[in-house]
Formats: structure tokens, C-alpha cells, sequence
């Protein structure tokens, strides 16, 4: 009886957040999986029902299969990067005596405050062959040798990648600087005392007492990673000749007419349904992997 009045209590406080959710989320991800079984331009009420022939037609499609590496390369290669570089920054702004830690905090995190697109031209000019700004400094020390054109076929999508985890890395610092910061600081004392330095307390007692953290940093980012748009987008469009184009990409392209002037919103959506299922099988698998006991402190 008594948790039967709890939820009669509960309930009320649930229904407004579970119909925003089911409305806004469910409903859109029902409609969306319809969609997709569909031939649809997107202009006309009726729809052309073709079963899973648009989901066969993706699996036999080099751009989208291209697309999709791409993708999934940002997802864990850039993951490697960016989770590695912020767990780095969060033991160096660690250390007990480091001075300007906020100053420094502030300058890392800084790129998330400017958008995406605005970064994303700042770094086409840095990136420019003739008058931007990484061969200017090649050039100054005699390296001329290594100046190239940043965003060829060949290296665009290793300098693409680059911005993207010099533009992420700040969100994620803060995520697990704000875990350290729950740690007791009697801990850190007691394994001073013991003579223990500071990156043998960073590895033997932070990172296993931040872990929680680490795994919303990780879900986090192969979240976003999988519907990588806007930087590369602003930067490259996808381009050249597909080098750094990304499902999400390409599914704009194809959606909305930009590749060829037919909108295949069906055949877009159904892009969308894999991302969906990327994300789904990616972050339960994150989760079952890093499954451990609780610990407290």
C-alpha cells in the first residue's frame, strides 16, 4: 500500500515529461522509421511504400558505406584524442600548486562558446595553402617542406579531425575536472603523505574514483561524434570528392536535393534510422563494458 501511494504521488510529476518525451521524441522516431520505408520527396502527401529497399540500396552505396567509415573514424580514432587529451589537461590542472588553473580552464573550454560555423571558417583560413596561418609558422622555421594544402584530398580529413578535438576537447575537461572536483581531498593528503607523486595518485586513485565520469565523457562524445555536421560542414561541406563527408552529411545532401536536384527524403530518413541504431548499440555497449561495482566515497 505505502508504494502504491508513492507512485499515486509520483505519477503526476512523471505525465508532463513523459508526454513532452512520448511527443516530441517517440512520436518523431515512429514516424521517422515509416518514413523510411518509404519513396518520398518530401512535397507531396503520399508516399510510395517500398519495404526495405531503401535500406538494401544504402548497404550497396560506396558514398554512403564511405560516409559511414568516416564516421565511425571520428567516433573512436577522434575519441582516442579527445578523451585522452582531456583526461591529460584534468591531471595537469590537477596539480596542487599549478597556478591559473582557471585562466587556463577558461582558454581550453573557450572554442565551445563560438559556433560551430564561425570556427569552422577560422580554421579554413589557418588551414589556407597560400596565406593561412600553420604553413606561415612551418615557413618562419625553415620547414617548407612539410607546408601543404591542409584540405586536399589527402589531408583534409586529418585536419578536419584535428579541429574537431581542439574544438571538444574544453566540454569534456570541464565534465571531468567537475568529477575530481567530489573527490575527497583527504585522499589525495593520506596518499602524500605516503610519498605517492602526483600522476601515480592521478592513475591509482583519481581516474578509478572519476569513472562514472569517464563513461559519460565517453557516451557523450560517440554520441556526437556520430552526428558530426556542422564544423565539417562549415569547413568542407563533405568535400573534397567525399574525403571528409559524414552520414550526416551525406544524408543532408541527399534529403534535401544539394547532390543532384531529386529530394529522396525517404532514402535520407533512412540514414537517420541507422545513426539511430548506431547510437543505441554504441552507448548500451559503452555501458555494458564499463559495467563495475559502485564505488563511494
Amino acid at each position: 500500500m505505502r508504494r502504491f501511494g508513492r507512485s499515486k504521488i509520483i505519477i503526476p510529476f512523471l505525465a508532463p515529461a513523459l508526454i513532452i518525451y512520448g511527443l516530441f521524441f517517440l512520436y518523431p522516431t515512429v514516424q521517422a522509421l515509416w518514413v523510411s520505408f518509404n519513396e518520398w520527396s518530401g512535397f507531396v502527401p503520399q508516399m510510395q511504400y517500398v519495404g526495405l529497399k531503401n535500406f538494401k540500396e544504402l548497404f550497396q552505396d560506396g558514398m554512403f558505406l564511405a560516409s559511414l567509415k568516416n564516421t565511425l573514424t571520428i567516433a573512436f580514432v577522434g575519441g582516442f584524442f579527445v578523451i585522452g587529451l582531456a583526461l591529460l589537461f584534468s591531471g595537469m590542472l590537477n596539480r596542487p600548486n599549478f597556478k591559473g588553473k582557471k585562466l587556463v580552464r577558461s582558454i581550453i573550454f573557450y572554442p565551445n562558446v563560438v559556433p560551430a560555423v564561425g570556427l569552422g571558417v577560422l580554421w579554413v583560413f589557418m588551414y589556407n595553402d597560400t596565406f593561412g596561418l600553420i604553413n606561415g609558422i612551418l615557413k618562419l622555421f625553415g620547414l617548407n617542406s612539410w607546408t601543404h594544402a591542409w584540405l586536399n584530398t589527402t589531408w583534409a580529413f586529418p585536419s578536419v579531425l584535428a579541429a574537431m578535438v581542439w574544438t571538444y576537447v574544453g566540454f569534456y575537461l570541464v565534465i571531468l575536472l567537475a568529477g575530481i572536483g567530489k573527490i575527497p581531498e583527504t585522499l589525495f593528503e593520506a596518499a602524500r603523505v605516503e610519498g605517492a607523486g602526483h600522476w601515480r595518485i592521478f592513475f591509482t586513485i583519481t581516474i578509478p574514483l572519476i569513472m562514472d565520469s569517464i563513461i559519460v565523457v565517453t557516451v557523450l562524445w560517440f554520441i556526437n561524434a556520430i552526428k558530426a555536421f556542422d564544423l565539417i560542414y562549415a569547413m568542407t561541406e563533405g568535400g573534397p570528392s567525399g574525403a571528409t563527408q559524414t552520414v550526416s552529411i551525406y544524408l543532408y545532401d541527399i534529403a534535401f536535393g544539394k547532390r543532384v536536384a531529386i529530394f529522396r527524403m525517404g532514402y535520407g530518413t533512412s540514414m537517420a534510422v541507422v545513426l539511430l541504431v548506431l547510437v543505441i548499440l554504441g552507448t548500451s555497449l559503452i555501458r555494458l563494458a564499463s559495467r563495475r561495482e559502485k564505488i563511494e566515497f
